[in-house]
This record gives C-alpha cells, sequence and structure tokens, in this order.
C-alpha cells in the first residue's frame, strides 16, 4: 500500500517536470526568415528543441533535412539513445545556422535580428 502511495506522487512528478522546465527554463524563441531567391517565408526557432526530445531523428527528416536526419539516427543507434536529449539544446541552433548559410535570411525586427546575431555569433 505505501509503495502505491508513493508512486501516486512520483510518476506525476515525473511527468510534469519536463513541461514545467520547459515552460520556464528551456524557451525557443521563433524567428521570421524569407528565402532570397523566392521570397518563402517561414518561421525558425533558436533554443531547445522539444519536438527533437521527443522524436529525435525524424523531426530532421520532415524538415527536409534528408543527409542530417541520417547521421542522426546513426548517433542515437550507436550512442544507445543518450544523443538524443543532448542534441535537443543544440538542434535549432545548428538548423537556423544552415539555413541562413543556405540563401534564407531573418525577416524579423530589429530586435529579434540583434538576438539571433547574439546567438549565433553573427558578426553582420
Amino acid at each position: 500500500m505505501t509503495t502505491f502511495f508513493v508512486w501516486n506522487w512520483i510518476v506525476p512528478l515525473v511527468y510534469c517536470l519536463p513541461a514545467f522546465l520547459g515552460i520556464f527554463v528551456f524557451t525557443q524563441r521563433p524567428v521570421r526568415l524569407r528565402n532570397t531567391t523566392g521570397g518563402v517565408v517561414k518561421v525558425g526557432r533558436l533554443g531547445w528543441s522539444w519536438t527533437y526530445l521527443y522524436f529525435g531523428f525524424w523531426v530532421p527528416l520532415f524538415r527536409s533535412e534528408i543527409g542530417i536526419a541520417a547521421l542522426h539516427l546513426l548517433f542515437t543507434l550507436v550512442t544507445f539513445g543518450l544523443f538524443q536529449p543532448v542534441w535537443s539544446f543544440l538542434y535549432n541552433k545548428q538548423q537556423m545556422t544552415r539555413l541562413l548559410t543556405s540563401g534564407w535570411e531573418v525577416d524579423d525586427s530589429e530586435e529579434v535580428r540583434q538576438f539571433v546575431r547574439r546567438k549565433l555569433m553573427l558578426n553582420a
């Protein structure tokens, strides 16, 4: 009876802790991007990637980065899944860097542009 009572408190805390941390600690910032050649607009994100934490290599696959997805699948298999939570801290920054070097530019307010320069350590 005691173990049942303990699990009634521990299990909800374990499942609610990521949501609490996500709201207050691991935040994302949306950044509006525009393709310089086609004029297509989309929203990129900087910060912790919840989608990568839960879905792993599927995220770059659905974002049309097939080579990156294959590499991430390999790393996830080799590290027995430990790669995925660690890379959740880095994935959005890496993807934003790849987008900005392949013809996309920040199409947002000056405050957001400064934030992107600071986060990605860009000079321009």
